[in-house]
């Protein structure tokens, strides 16, 4: 009876694991909702770029999406050629977006020629 207990107090405790994510979402969520509440571009680019440097600093990974909003924001204060390297960054690294990335980029390409 004694091995049983501890088999499945063996199997309870494995079960409270902590799972770690897959990406480092940080302030990523809430700034898609403030750029569409209307808040500072600046400032939401200046959120983003601090968490993508502490990411990078401890080698956690992005989420898909990412990459092209911070892009997007750069292209809105006229960084055209920083957000033309992060969207191809985007579809580098989730080619299921290169669809999409690449359009935005031709637009990016027509409004500047």
């Amino acid at each position: 009876m004694k091995s049983v207990t501890v088999i499945v107090a063996f199997f309870i405790l494995a079960g409270c694991a902590v799972i770690q994510p897959l990406y480092s979402w940080g302030p990523y969520e809430s700034e898609v909702y403030a750029f569409f509440k209307g808040d500072s571009v600046e400032k939401q680019i200046q959120t983003l770029e601090k968490h993508l440097n502490e990411a990078d600093a401890k080698g956690k990974i992005l989420p898909p999406g990412f990459y092209a909003h911070l892009g997007m924001l750069y292209g809105k204060v006229g960084r055209g050629i920083e957000a033309r390297a992060l969207l191809d960054k985007e579809s580098r690294l989730y080619p299921e977006a290169s669809v999409f990335m690449n359009n935005i980029n031709s637009g990016f390409n027509r409004r500047n020629e």
